[in-house]
């Protein structure tokens, strides 16, 4: 894959990526387990969202001293607000499912967080690695982006013909795998992922929603990387 970007602003990415996981899981842990009010969580959307903005107008610059052209500068910027704005709004539904693992799982509101963050660095990896291996993919066969594009659609008839049913995890095939490789307790241990029944030691309920939140972001991604290949490569 080509890119216009320097390295630098590579390096940069990266770094506020990992300053970000530092403050959700170092500094912000001395917080301790606690229910998100709505507060809260409009005071950290906002931050994020700032932050994706502020990073917009660094590439606009970096990419402009690079190639010493404002026109090339303002469609790479152009590129990366569209390909954010598309991303949050596909992102709305995978708040919707989050939400029916933790009714399901009757997660406690104060542990909500940690899985998300947990869950969340896990598809981080793997979408990486699926928008490696998929951008290899469509330079190599461009014609998979129309195999994309027949499963986004079968997978919205699908959406469709189930819009009247009530939503439900009992069948849901990613659940029955993980429950077949790994015992599960029946109740919580607090935060911890792992417990002793009967002095044997097997994971809580906690340690399958941090599996099912990962998985189901994946599965998301099916649709949103192709959906940003489409505006930019």
């Amino acid at each position: 894959m080509q890119t216009v970007a320097p390295l630098w602003l590579w390096a940069a990415f990266v770094a506020v990526v990992l300053v970000s996981l530092f403050v959700d899981f170092v500094v912000l842990r001395k917080q301790g387990a606690h229910e998100i009010g709505v507060k809260e969580a409009l005071h950290w959307s906002l931050v994020w969202i700032a932050l994706s903005f502020a990073f917009n107008g660094l590439l606009w610059w970096a990419v402009r001293d690079a190639t010493g052209s404002v026109e090339t500068a303002n469609t790479r910027a152009l590129e990366f607000l569209t390909g954010y704005l598309i991303e949050k709004s596909l992102a709305v539904d995978n708040i919707f499912v989050f939400l029916l693992i933790f009714s399901y799982f009757a997660v406690p509101a104060a542990y909500q967080k940690r899985v998300l963050m947990i869950g969340i660095i896990g598809a981080i990896v793997l979408r990486t690695i699926m928008i490696l291996v998929g951008g290899w993919l469509l330079q190599q066969f461009h014609w998979i982006l129309y195999l994309f594009g027949a499963f986004l659609i079968l997978t919205g008839v699908k959406m469709w013909w189930a819009a009247g049913e009530e939503p439900s995890l009992d069948g849901n095939p990613a659940l029955r795998l993980l429950r077949r490789v790994m015992p599960v307790s029946h109740g919580y241990d607090g935060e911890k992922f792992w417990t002793v029944e009967n002095g044997v030691r097997i994971a809580t309920p906690l340690l399958m929603v941090i599996c099912l939140v990962a998985l189901t972001d994946v599965i998301f991604a099916v649709d949103s990387i192709p959906a940003i290949f489409a505006v930019t490569s």
